[in-house]
Parts: structure tokens; sequence; C-alpha cells
């Protein structure tokens, strides 16, 4: 890495102030219904308390706009930590002001404090100076180890690095570097990749980097009918950005012109969308789908939407994946949180279980069904990161890992 490295610190008796991303999903009792990304961070945390680090820990947890909000605080991640190192974690429902400059200045080596959500200052994502400057002063050293963050210069992910000594990259940050960067440049072959999800204006740039490194391309999920609908192939009622048919017929071409191979489904589940009068916890219309059946070809007739892949593509896609030494998978096949189009999502993740290849996962929906799954474990790599990893994945610089110090 480029980048200094959480190992490269000497941390025994020095504040450490660790960007973590706890940013985890709550129920409506404010309990933690998924810590795979507490989970994520604890080799980091480990490594510091073992040796004598007085660790200072910040992050946010979804978008209280600024204000504080008593159902996005961060108290209760302390005591499911606590729970989870087996050691006391502090809590001060604050990250700036005198309790935290009290409680810091009494830390003792080994000891760990969390502070409260930082977005309940808009001068985080503002990335103000002076925000930065008051969180930075709390530290000695400043460790990144929040990669889904890092895709956002945020005061705690760029700004504070310029107030410290040095700033590093914890040992998440440096996995997910490892995987989505030197692992995806430099496949075993065969390498496929699997894209899905509502849109490709999300992932154009995605697969145009892919198109670079992988052999095969199998595209699932909503953004197929885009796909198809550029192909000249009929799909009713599915989602379609219309504005994006032209670039999608140019991927083609840039495919064909390189050796690389798209394939698209082959058949499909649909079902027929209705828009109900009952509202979800955000006010919106739920929508309910009827009629559910299998197509015999790509096309759909009008009045019906695709929901997920069908069994010939599922079937298709497995012969590509088994012999496969690298798999990278972003985006599910279908709407996997509605049991009755999980199918195709399922026996994709097996598929990629079973092959024995290196396989990683891109974040967000992808990490999500794989959990559902129960495949998890016979997995490589799981990311962290959504929108981080497309960006990396595209080639943008990430602000919150340029800003760490060179080595």
């Amino acid at each position: 890495m480029p980048k200094l490295a959480l190992q490269d610190l000497d941390v025994r008796g020095r504040r450490v102030l660790v960007r973590v991303d706890f940013n985890v999903p709550l129920n409506a009792e404010g309990g933690i219904t998924d810590d795979s990304r507490i989970r994520a961070a604890l080799p980091t945390l480990d490594y510091l308390l073992e040796r004598g680090a007085r660790v200072i820990l910040c992050s946010h947890l979804g978008r209280p706009k600024g204000k504080p909000d008593p159902a996005l605080s961060l108290r209760p991640v302390a005591q499911w930590l606590s729970d989870l190192i087996l050691r006391p974690v502090s809590f001060v429902d604050d990250c700036l002001g005198e309790k935290v400059e009290k409680t810091v200045s009494i830390l003792q080596n080994g000891d760990c404090l969390l502070l409260e959500n930082l977005r309940f200052y808009l001068q985080e994502e503002a990335n103000d100076p002076e925000f930065a400057r008051r969180l930075a002063a709390y530290a000695d050293f400043f460790v990144n180890d929040a990669f889904g963050a890092a895709h956002r210069a945020h005061a705690s992910t760029e700004g504070v690095t310029r107030f410290v000594q040095q700033s590093a990259a914890g040992f998440l940050m440096q996995k997910e570097l490892k995987f989505l960067g030197e692992e995806l440049a430099n496949p075993q072959r065969p390498f496929v990749a699997i894209l899905g999800g509502a849109k490709v204006s999300d992932k154009i740039k995605v697969i145009e980097s892919l198109l670079a490194k992988a052999d095969t391309l199998l595209i699932g999920g909503a953004m197929s009918y885009t796909f198809l609908k550029s192909q000249g192939v009929a799909v009713g009622a599915s989602l379609v950005e219309e504005d994006r048919l032209d670039i999608t017929r140019r991927t083609f071409e840039s495919a064909a012109a390189r050796g690389k191979k798209i394939c698209l489904p082959r058949d499909h589940v649909v079902a027929r969308r209705v828009e109900t009068d009952r509202l979800d916890k955000k006010g919106r219309k739920i929508v309910e789908f009827q009629d559910a059946q299998n197509t015999s070809s790509d096309s759909i007739e009008d009045g019906f939407c695709g929901v997920d892949i069908g069994p010939q593509t599922v079937r298709a896609y497995q012969e590509l994946i088994r012999p496969s030494k690298t798999v990278f998978w972003n985006g599910p096949m279908g709407i996997f949180e509605n049991k009755n189009f999980a199918g195709g999502t399922f026996e994709i993740a097996r598929a990629v279980a079973e092959s024995g290849a290196r396989s990683i996962i891109g974040g967000g929906d992808s990490v999500k069904a794989i959990h559902a799954s129960g495949l998890d474990g016979r997995i490589t790599f799981l990311s962290t990161g959504g929108g981080a990893s497309l960006e990396f994945l595209e080639g943008k610089t990430l602000p919150g890992v340029a800003a760490l110090t060179d080595k």
C-alpha cells in the first residue's frame, strides 16, 4: 500500500481516533438487526487495545440531517460492541465539547470510547475545517477503517487528516483495497463478473471497467431489462431507463470488440405490479405483485414486469460460474427481499459458493442477499462498501483514502 497502514504506527499510550462504519440497520425498537459492520471493525480495534492504545471511535448512523435524533443514537452500539470485545466501551452523548474532552483526558491504555453520531452536526458532511480540527484534537493519530464512507470527503474521513500527526488505514480498509484493487486487477482466470440491481446508470462505468478485466459478464436484476430492450427484446412493463438504451448498445459493441461476452437473461419470473392504497413507514404506497409466472423466452408480454431471473437463466449462469477461478458480484438478480422472487439470487449465490473461486461480493444489497442465503461463510470477501465499492471499481479516487499519510 502506498499509504501508511495501522501496523506502521507506534500506538502504545497514544490516543487514536478511529473512524469506523457503525451505520448498522435498526428495528423499530432501536435494536441492531445486523452487526456485520461492527464485527468487521474488530480486528483493528483488538489490535489497538491489545497494544495499549487509548481508542476513540467515531461513526455516523443513518441520516439525522444535522440535528440530534434519539432514534439514531450510537448508544446501543456501544453496549453491543462491549459484549463483542468482552470489555467496557464508554459512551459520550456528543462528539464535541466539554464532556468529550473530559472523558478523553482520563482514558487509560487499553480503554475504548465511542462518540455520539457525527451526523448530529451539519458540519460533518460539510467537511467543516473547524469541526475537523476539534475532532482531531482528541488524538495523536487517526485511523480510517470506514471504507463504506471513504468515497465521501467529510470532516471525519478527509478533513481530520490535516490536524493529526499521522493518518493510517485500518485492517478493514486495507482488506477492502486489496480485494477490490489488487485481486481484481490481476485475477485468476476465468474471471466472471455478475452485475444486478435496479439501474444501468448506477453501474455503467463499473461495467466499462470490468470489461477490461473480466472474461464474462452476467447481467441480472432490473438493469437487465434496459439491456434487453436495447437489443430489441420486448420487456413488457419492466423497469427500463429509456435514456440509457444507446449507451447499453455501445457497451455490447465494446464487449464484442474486446472479445468479451455479456450474457443476458434468457427467461424470467414475471408478475403484474399493483399499487395499493396502503402506505409503508416512509409514506409510500405499498406495491404488490400478482399472477407470478415463468416465461419461456427472454421476452415479456405487456402488463407484466420482470421480478427475477428464470430457471433457464439460472442454469446457464451456473454453468459459466462453475469453472471460474475469480468471481465478482454486485447486485441481486431480482426482488430478493420478497421470498417469492429470491430464488434466482439465492441459486446464483449457491453457485458462487460451490465454485471454489476467489469470490468478492461488492457491498450493498449483494451482501444482504448473501447473508439472507446463509452462504456468507463460504464467500472469500464481503465488501462493507456500497457506493464506495462502485466508485473504487470505476477508478475514482476515494477522498478518505487519498487523505491518509503517504508511506
